[in-house]
């Protein structure tokens, strides 16, 4: 989820989109707009995919990235 939430934040930004006008161009709630930026894990996958379409964009099976252990 994180490489989603970062993905969206990053084209966002560089679209010069505000959570808010993001929120109301893609038809999407602030508070999940929000929520997904900050990789909230619960997430509907229909408004993630969404979110992404506004990029061109979709959520597609992949292999599970493995965090690093210190």
């Amino acid at each position: 989820m994180d490489a989603i939430a970062r993905f969206i934040k990053e084209q966002r930004k560089r679209n010069k989109l505000t959570q808010e006008e993001f929120a109301l161009r893609s038809g999407l709630g602030l508070r999940f707009v929000r929520e997904l930026e900050q990789g909230k894990p619960t997430v509907r996958l229909d408004k993630v995919n969404q979110a992404l379409a506004m990029f061109g964009s979709q959520a597609v099976p992949g292999p599970i990235e493995q965090k690093e252990e210190i």
